[in-house]
């Protein structure tokens, strides 16, 4: 054993972090493989490497036995006696048995070897790596695309991007550099294989912790998400802390942080609503920018009629029922939309104990962040 090898031993523990004890253990692996090959032999081995001198010994190991069956595998209490009188059956003698050509057959067959555990090592710091990072947000660059997947480069492995985790408003370029969330990280035989998502609810979650100090730090929460990627999405914010705006907080100066999202986004549009543990309140929240004029609430089915003006009716419900729908998703209440002239017809308004979700102004809600109305 060279000490060159060695030497390169510890480069790589310093340059891919892989302990030197690993690699150690991967080098006396491939001796004791390689003597067995090489020649002919079945013993049961040990290789003692000297990192000083960079040399070694192979030791058969035999154990002490009244009556020796197998040569390779045991030995006579009296020969073993003759090396050392103190040894008893059921000890183990060591004898060396280092071939004199062995250095160079080992030399080949531990490159091969330890080349193989580099690899084995490498995967597994990846996977530990990634595997901390499962529902967290990461910066790629797209390396190349085909019929089924986009490869993102994460640094030192390869992600993919299925396409049906593709927004459909996205073009993508090798090179662009894109923001992806990671859904999944696998062991598998060829290594790690990390699976990621631009359409997952928890990319528009991470976005905006880091957009937003307030929820960085955990001042604002984000109490829930509704998205359908690339056209439009929901999310309701709050703050146990009363002189804390959570809306507010989330838009940013002259919407200076939502923006940020929506520019990372396509343009996708976003509602920031204000969470309420009364549905009340939640579900008229969650149909902004639509003015609600009721809501009447059935516990038991965990379903709820909404009464808006005539003239919001197709406001509320949105194109293709999208509003209704991302309203459902993020209050994970049903919810049934009438205009004001069906429910008076259906005499479920106005009810004596309902009150005016919006006070006696015209202002639909505090904060909405979308391009004009396209409903």
């Amino acid at each position: 054993m060279s000490s060159e090898l060695l030497d390169a031993l510890m480069i790589l523990e310093k340059e891919k972090g892989i302990s030197r004890d690993v690699l150690i253990d991967a080098i006396e692996a491939a001796l004791v493989s390689a003597y067995r090959r090489n020649f002919n032999q079945a013993q049961n081995v040990r290789i003692d490497l000297n990192l000083g001198s960079g040399s070694m010994r192979v030791f058969a190991r035999k154990e002490v036995v009244e009556q020796v069956f197998d040569p390779r595998l045991e030995i006579s209490i009296e020969d073993a006696r003759r090396i050392n009188p103190n040894y008893q059956v059921e000890d183990v003698v060591e004898l060396e048995v280092t071939p004199k050509d062995f250095g160079r057959i080992a030399a080949q067959t531990a490159k091969q070897v330890v080349t193989q555990r580099v690899r084995e090592a490498e995967r597994g710091i990846i996977y530990s790596e990634f595997i901390d990072r499962e529902e967290d947000i990461m910066t790629g660059i797209v390396q190349r695309l085909d019929s089924k997947f986009i490869y993102v480069s994460l640094g030192k492995i390869e992600a993919l991007l299925p396409i049906n985790e593709q927004m459909p408003n996205e073009r993508y370029k090798p090179h662009d550099r894109i923001k992806v969330f990671i859904t999944k990280v696998e062991k598998t035989t060829k290594g790690p294989q990390i699976f990621v998502s631009r359409t997952h609810p928890g990319l528009l979650k991470r976005l905006f912790e880091i957009e937003v100090p307030e929820i960085f730090d955990g001042t604002v929460e984000i109490k829930s998400v509704a998205r359908e990627a690339g056209d439009r999405s929901k999310i309701s914010v709050y703050s146990a802390n009363d002189e804390v705006d959570p809306v507010g907080a989330c838009v940013g100066p002259k919407g200076s942080r939502v923006q940020a999202i929506v520019n990372e986004l396509k343009g996708e549009k976003i509602d920031i609503v204000k969470w309420s543990e009364d549905p009340v309140v939640f579900v008229a929240n969650a149909l902004s920018p639509s003015k609600v004029l009721d809501v009447i609430v059935n516990e038991n089915d965990k379903a709820t009629t909404v009464v808006v003006p005539d003239y919001q009716l197709s406001l509320a419900i949105g194109k293709r029922g999208q509003n209704a729908r991302l309203a459902a998703k993020l209050t994970n209440w049903k919810i049934d939309i009438k205009s004001e002239t069906d429910a008076r017809e259906a005499g479920i308004f106005p009810r004596e104990e309902a009150f005016n979700l919006f006070g006696d102004d015209e202002d639909e809600s505090e904060y909405e962040f979308h391009e004009e109305s396209d409903f």
